[in-house]
This record gives C-alpha cells, structure tokens and sequence, in this order.
C-alpha cells in the first residue's frame, strides 16, 4: 500500500511527505488517534518510502525493498507489538522487546537507507520497558526512525510523549467512509451505512467488519430481542462471553437508535437503517425513562461480563427490557 492509497488522512501524510522533502524528519514519531483509523497503514508506508529504491515521496510498491516491507521481510524494518487488541489489555510489551531494538538500532542499516523501528499499542509497555525506551529515545541515531502508535496517550509516560513529535490521526466523516465503501469497495447501500457508522468512521474497522457475518448478526439479535417468545433468546447465555460482549454492544446501537428517532433526529443518523420501519414502529412502546435504564442496564452487564457474573442472570434480567 503506497500513501494515495490510503484514505482520510491527507493531512497528517502531507506533513509527512513534507518532512521528508525538506528533510525535517524527527528522530520519533508518536501516531495517535482512535484504533482502526490507519496508523499503522501509514507508519509502515513510511517505511517503505524511506527505503523504496524510486527514492520518491510516496512507495513504488514494485521495488525489492517496498515488497519486502509489504510482506515484514525487510531486515531494517522492525515491529514490536503487544499481543491481543489495541482497546484490551492485551499482552504487555516488555523490557527484552525494547533491549533487542536497543541492540538493532545500534547498528548500521543492512540494506535500506534507514532502520525504521515501529511500536505498536505502544501504551502497553510496561514501565520496565518504557524507562528503556526512554534512553534511546534521548539520543537516536541518525540512520534510525522510531514510530510509536497508539490510542491511549494517557497511558504513556509523559517524558515519552515529549520525546516524540505526536501526529494526530482522525476518523473519516461517517458518509464520507460510507461513500468510500459503496464507491471503492463496492458495498451496497445498507452494508455500507451500517459498517461506517457502526465503526464510527474509522476505515480500518469497517474493512475488518466487512468480512465478518455481523451484519447479518445483528439483525439475528434485534429478531431475536424484539421477539419475547423467541426461544433461541434463552440459550445466549451458553455462548463464550466475547459472543455475549459482541450480542451486548448490538443491542446498544439498537437501542440508540429508537432514542434517536424518539428525539427527531433525521433517518440518516440512525444506524439500523435497513431496519427503519421496525424502529419507526417500536420507538412509540419506550418511554425515554425506559431507554435510559435499558441503555445503563446494558452497560452494567459488560462491566459484570468482565467481572464473571452469571450470564444466565444477566440475559434473564434483560427480558424485561424487550419489547416487540
């Protein structure tokens, strides 16, 4: 992927591309934004540019080294990642991961022009391995780049934060995404609607939902949940608590989207929009008072998912809350 390829975020690719045509470059970078928005899409492309053999301002994709990056094959550029999701605790990154970039910084460029390090979650450090990182940081060396990315600033140390020059990264406007996926990506009206206000205009989540079934999921939940009688309603608590976690947070938009319609908002604002009769038809059986109570009964029970509470009390106490 070279950096037109890569959508919504113009202006921090430009101060980029800028950079490195006026050669400002910084000695570290920190990429922040919400998860899903195209960070590491960037952050990598860097890399490539960095290194393509077209010596350009964007990656040629064609070159030896540009395939190489593409497939994490190149020895100057590095990946330290936490293990498990950017938005969960996930696997720290720990003080060995930041003493073997210590050991490969130090060293001259095997092949590339530059070793490019990127560190992914970078909020997951622990202080071990943050302490480290902020020696190197004090000092890189010149042939080197270091790019943190994270969504959780807060949990970074703040001399880390002021060793880095911060690119800030934003989420595309939701129509602008939901555009981009029937345009690009060839998504028909609802599924494009859904995935780009369901993923909050961040492309790369949409892109990871696109190849799920959970389209077709929640509209099982919101049949299954506008359904009483609905039988399959009483085995949910038997599913793994990520199903229960996923089933929860369905339920929410569902729910958003009756107050939203009981507020006035327009038709475009909802979520559900394939499902706008059934939301239209329904928004007249729940008071306000109600759907604030669903809405914060919904948000106890992922706190209580976490904290192992019985599912079948949770999914039992949320019956009274249905409404078909």
């Amino acid at each position: 992927m070279s950096f037109k390829d890569i959508k919504g975020q113009e202006k921090p690719i430009n101060f980029l591309k800028e950079s490195i045509q006026y050669q400002h470059l910084a000695g570290a970078y920190l990429f922040l934004g919400p998860e899903g928005v195209g960070k590491s899409m960037v952050a990598k492309t860097l890399a490539k540019v960095l290194n393509c053999l077209e010596e350009g301002l964007d990656a040629c994709e064609t070159c030896p080294s540009c395939i190489k990056i593409e497939k994490n094959q190149h020895p100057d550029v590095h990946f330290v990642a936490s293990v498990g999701d950017e938005d969960e605790q996930g696997e720290a990154i720990k003080i060995e991961d930041i003493r073997q970039l210590q050991r490969q910084i130090n060293l001259r460029p095997f092949e590339g022009r530059k070793k490019v390090f990127i560190i992914d979650n970078a909020h997951q450090m622990t202080a071990e391995s943050a302490n480290a990182l902020l020696k190197i940081l004090e000092e890189p060396p010149k042939n080197s780049l270091i790019i943190l990315i994270s969504s959780k600033s807060t949990r970074l140390f703040k001399t880390i934060v002021s060793r880095c020059r911060m690119i800030k990264f934003s989420p595309l406007p939701r129509k602008e995404l939901e555009v981009t996926l029937k345009d690009e990506y060839h998504l028909v009206s609802e599924q494009a609607h859904f995935y780009s206000f369901f993923a909050e205009g961040r492309l790369g989540t949409a892109l990871a939902l696109k190849d799920t079934d959970i389209f077709n999921e929640k509209n099982l939940v919101i049949d299954q949940f506008i359904s009483a009688n609905n039988a399959s309603f009483d085995n949910l608590a038997a599913k793994d608590r990520e199903s229960l976690r996923r089933y929860l947070n369905l339920l929410v938009v569902w729910l958003r989207d009756i107050y939203l319609l009981k507020s006035g908002l327009p038709y475009a604002e909802i979520i559900n929009l394939d499902r706008k009769e059934q939301l239209l038809k329904l928004m007249g059986n729940y008071s306000f008072s109600e759907l604030d109570e669903a809405l914060k009964f919904i948000s106890q029970a992922l706190l209580y998912l976490e904290q192992n509470v019985n599912a079948k009390l949770i999914f039992a106490n949320l019956k009274s809350y249905m409404k078909g």
